[in-house]
């Protein structure tokens, strides 16, 4: 008898950048592996949805993915508003910080954190 196993396709990718960036940060604050990156949304900002990124226990309703080596945790109601975003990491003269490519997004604020659907 054999097992059936679900593999999920993660909604959200990361450019080399943000990687990079995100394996110096968890280095940097000394992050234990029992702490996943969370990504999602909140309600909020000018344009409607302001965009979760930071380091958080897994809490129920997440689901988990492993994204370039990196533990995600994502709520399952926000992969409606986030599939196949791309996450990128600017340090230029112009902008530094993490930025969120979303298809999703039918507008933005102009500082690139909130965005309406």
């Amino acid at each position: 008898m054999s097992a059936v196993v679900e593999t999920l396709t993660a909604p959200v990718t990361f450019t080399p950048g943000a990687v990079k960036e995100l394996f110096k940060l968890k280095d940097q604050q000394e992050i234990s592996d029992e702490f996943g990156l969370r990504v999602g949304v909140e309600g909020g900002g000018c344009s409607g949805m302001n965009y979760v990124l930071g380091f958080d226990q897994k809490k129920d309703g997440d689901q988990e993915f492993i994204i370039d080596g990196i533990k995600v945790y994502m709520h399952k109601a926000h992969g409606l508003y986030l599939a196949g975003m791309q996450i990128d990491f600017q340090d230029g003269l112009n902008a530094r910080g993490f930025t969120f490519n979303n298809p999703n997004a039918a507008s933005t604020c102009g500082c690139g954190s909130s965005f309406s659907v």
